[in-house]
Parts: structure tokens; sequence; C-alpha cells
């Protein structure tokens, strides 16, 4: 099934029940049906062919969704724009993707302006949806019919972070994001779930852990325009959400908020937090507040979902066994396949893989080995089939030839309640090859001292482990995704005058 078929076979089941709600409106699925129809039409006729792309610079909105099932039943390529992004890098992924329309937010419309003269390939630049006449399917304005879709054609270009080069375009089809959409719909999903997405649909777990399974199953989609911990929570009141997505930098924000000024959020059945380890005083911290538990969720950019806790065995820590319909094993990096216990990559076969990278085919051929995924995450699998992440392949610290996991080590530092945030990375050591330095961003009126955060450590885990310095930030560094910047924490550390310019007591 395409995914605009999807959309119509709710629309049909469910055609007056709430499909989405975003910042005060309310659009039912019959209406949302039709807006896509009259959109998708009016795309084609704006001299728009099949597998031609469109970029979507917005922040949730109704508009957003309207924009991809537009696409999705037109036979054209959605190209979302992450909207932190900066003009160099939108002008890139707009030549890149060769997009020939953009549609961005008014207030976020200036930085496509100032790329435009750029961007030789694209036609027009969009700060609103068109009006459109959605009274009567196919009506005489739009004469326009909708062409038949290939499951197997290209629905999505979703680029990546691009932290350490240029980002890459992760190509997924209607099929892949079908796959991912049954493989949410398989935890449990079902229509009498309200979904709350308080992550940006520009990115694939917004888009296929919420928006596409919610619609597909039936259930009603909250969309928080912009996160905010207090607004997150207010909504999860207002609508009685049972289904939260959210990532972990994110969901300690709101585990504060919480403690802080509670609501009523019996609602929640089910907490899925992914994009990075959940450390599992958070988890506990979660649960102890909204009386549900955090269930950690793996998955990139090229697939998702392909782990999850199970609820009837948690195991706190680990990323839970492989879903099922996916095949996850351990390999070393010559591919030689690893047994229970030992450290090598994840390696994936699933129904949600993208099929490669946008024009990099190099990039697409190192990725897949015998069409297998590499993720580049390390991790070991237990004798029960759970999996324990232990930290990316370029990230794991090498001391005196142990292997380190930085996210072991931020576990222990989180034990400490003065502890918000914590980043564990290697830097060069002339004796041991690498030695390992945390930094920590403490509470409000919390404080915590190098050494007692260092003997923290010790006392949970083996000693050389433990950092050899710890250094204070009032907060870490963050990517787009909210997930700890490790290379700008390096380049902390790198700088000539960063004795000077990082304080080194928590005190």
């Amino acid at each position: 099934m395409d995914l605009g078929t999807a959309l119509r076979h709710s629309a049909g089941r469910n055609p007056h029940k709430p499909a989405v709600v975003c910042d005060g409106q309310v659009v039912s699925f019959e209406a949302l049906d039709r807006s896509t129809d009259a959109l998708a039409r009016w795309l084609l006729q704006e001299g728009l062919e099949t597998g031609d792309r469109v970029a979507i610079h917005w922040c949730n909105s109704v508009e957003v969704v309207n924009l991809y099932f537009a696409c999705f039943k037109a036979g054209l390529i959605a190209v979302p724009l992450n909207n932190r992004l900066k003009g160099p890098e939108i002008a890139y992924i707009l030549q890149h993707s060769s997009a020939k329309l953009c549609f961005s937010q008014p207030e976020l419309a200036p930085l496509c302006e100032e790329v435009r003269a750029e961007c030789p390939e694209l036609q027009h630049l969009y700060t609103a949806l068109p009006p459109l006449e959605t009274t009567e399917p196919g009506n005489a304005a739009l004469p326009i019919a909708l062409p038949h879709i290939s499951p197997d054609s290209v629905a999505a270009v979703l680029y990546t972070s691009g932290t350490t080069a240029r980002p890459k375009g992760v190509m997924h089809t209607h099929v892949s994001l079908t796959g991912a959409t049954e493989l949410m719909i398989s935890l449990g999903m079902d229509e009498t779930h309200t979904l709350l997405a308080v992550t940006q649909m520009m990115h694939i777990a917004a888009l296929a852990c919420v928006l596409l399974p919610g619609i597909s199953c039936g259930g009603t989609v909250v969309l928080l325009p912009l996160f905010d911990a207090a607004a997150a929570l207010d909504l999860t009141e207002r609508w009685r959400c049972s289904y939260i997505l959210i990532l972990p930098a994110m969901l300690r924000f709101l585990v504060e908020e919480q403690g802080r000024s509670p609501r009523n959020v019996s609602c929640v059945r089910l907490c899925l937090a992914g994009g990075d380890t959940v450390p599992v005083t958070l988890q506990e911290r979660f649960r102890s507040l909204f009386g549900a538990p955090v269930r950690e969720l793996y998955g990139m950019t090229e697939t998702v979902p392909v782990t999850c806790i199970r609820e009837d065995a948690p195991r706190a820590g680990s990323m839970g066994p492989a879903l099922d319909l996916v095949d996850a094993r351990v390999a070393d990096l010559s591919g030689k396949v690893l047994t229970d216990g030992q450290i090598g990559e994840l390696q994936v076969q699933s129904p949600a893989n993208c099929i490669g990278y946008w024009g990099d085919p190099e990039n697409t051929a190192s990725t897949f080995s015998d069409g297998w995924l590499r993720t580049g995450d390390l991790v070991r699998r237990d004798a029960d089939g759970f999996f324990w992440f232990e930290g990316r392949v370029k990230q794991i610290i090498v001391r005196g030839g142990s292997n380190i996991s930085p996210q072991e080590v931020e576990e222990a530092l989180y034990h400490h309640p003065a502890v918000l945030e914590a980043g564990v990375i290697g830097m060069p050591d002339p004796v041991y090859g690498e030695k390992v330095i945390a930094f920590v961003a403490l509470r409000d009126g919390l404080t915590a001292s190098e050494q007692e955060l260092r003997e923290l450590v010790r006392s949970r885990i083996a000693d050389y482990k433990t950092p050899e310095r710890i250094l204070f930030l009032p907060a870490l560094p963050k990517g787009l995704t909210g997930k700890v910047q490790r290379r700008a924490l390096k380049d902390l550390v790198a700088a000539p005058t960063a004795p000077g310019g990082v304080a080194t007591t928590g005190a």
C-alpha cells in the first residue's frame, strides 16, 4: 500500500474523527483526505512531474501534514528541512536534492530567500499553502487525475544532521515507510490512542513513529509546534494523550516540569524515547511521576524502529530485543558475525530499511553489505537476545587496550542528584592511547565538585573508566536532534584556552 491510500482507508473508517490537532486547529480524517487530494492536484497543475522534489521548511503544523500527504498522493518526493538549519545548510540541501518547489513558514522564509539565488532549479518559494476547493473530490477547478503510485517509489528524502561531514539524503520509499508504520503499530498502537509528537516531523522519528502510524491505525495525532515542556504537558492533559514520542534530552525537561507543576497525566500509557540512550535514573523518575514506563526505542534515519524495550521484561539500560520482522546481528568491522557477549557493530535487515542515499552511490555502497544495513553503532547482545548499546564505532574510547563506552560513564554520573546533563569523550594520551574526559551541567541551585563526582563514578564502574578530568558547563552543546555533540566537547578540550574558558569545579 502507498501512504496516500493509507490515509484514504482511515478516512473511510472514521471520517469525522480528529486526525490531526495542532495550535488550535482540529482536522478530521475526511477533511485531511480531501485537502491533500486537492493540494496534490494543485502541485501537479504547477507542472511538477512524478519524482520531482518538494522542500518543506516548516515547524510542526497542519500545513506540514498536508504537504507530506499531498506529495505522497502526487508521486512527488518530500524533502523536509530542519527548522533550525542556517542559510548555507538550507542551500546545500536545496541544491543537492534539486528541489523544484519550497514551502517555507513565513517566520523561516527569509533564510530561504537569502540562498534562493544559489538554487537555480528552485522554481518557486511559497510561504503559504494555496487556497483550495475541497468540497468535491475531483472538482472541475482541478481536473487533473492523481497518478497511480508505485509502492517502491521514493516518498521522502530526509537529510542526516551532518555533524562531521556533508549531510546525506536518506531515501525512503512508500514500502520502507509503510514498513516502519507496521512495526510501530505492532508495539500496541491502535485507533484508541491519542499520540503526542513533541519532536519535529522533519525527523524520521516523528514522521515514521507518530504521524504515519497514527494516521494509518486511525488514532489522533497531536502536534506541538515547538518543544516546550509546559506546553507538552498541557496538551497531554487537554487531549488525554496516551502515547508520547520524545527525545531523551526533552524527556528530562518534561520530567522536571511535571515535578515542579504536576498535571493530570493519568492518561499516559506509553512513552517511547529514542535518538540517544535514556539514563536508568531518568526512566525511574518518569515512571514515578507519570505512572507509565519509558520504553527505549532504537532506530536511525536509515531505519526505524529496530529494537524496543519490552513491557513484560524491561531490562532497564538495554535497547531491548529486535522487533518482529527485524533481523539484527552483531559483526566486527570485517563483517564477521560475533557471538553473544562480544561488542561489535549492529547490522540490520528490516522492512523499514531505506534504499540508500540520494545522489551518493559511494556512501550507499559502504553502508549496505549483502543486504545488511551497517548502523555504525557498537552493541553487544546477551543470551536472551537483548541488545546493549556500547557507543558509536567512532566514539568508543580505547584506554590502555580496553574499550570504554562513553554512555556507561555518563550513566554513572547521572546517579548524582546534582547532575542534569553529562557528556563523555576520549582524548589522546601519550601513555594509554586515550584518556576519559567528562563534561557536566548541574541542576540550578545544586552543586558537586569534581572529586565528588569522580568518587561516585569509581564506586559504580571500574577504576580505569573513571574520568581523568570533569569539566563543568552551564549547558552541554547539542545538535539538531538534541543529542550532545561530542565533537564540540572535543573542540573545547583541544582549544588553547580550554583550561581558562571552562570551569573545572562545580562548587
